[in-house]
């Protein structure tokens, strides 16, 4: 986790804190569920968006090294 993503987290409610962690470990159990629609980043990937519970997450699998990789959560 970047020092970014750590500073966003305490930045939070407890509440919203653990909500955001809650769906980031759902998102990373189960990586091929279907999203809510998909974007591309600057380099062409292809970016999962969905969203749960107020909070919209984007996100990338990178099944090279096996990890869900959670670019932006944005408070809904």
């Amino acid at each position: 986790m970047s020092t970014e993503a750590v500073a966003a987290l305490l930045g939070m409610s407890k509440r919203n804190r653990v909500a955001v962690l809650d769906i980031a470990d759902r998102i990373a159990e189960t990586p091929s569920q279907i999203s809510d629609y998909r974007t591309a980043d600057a380099d062409g990937r292809s970016m999962e968006n969905l969203m749960v519970d107020g909070f919209l997450f984007t996100y990338w699998v990178d099944h090279a090294s096996r990890e869900v990789r959670i670019t932006e959560v944005i408070r809904l």
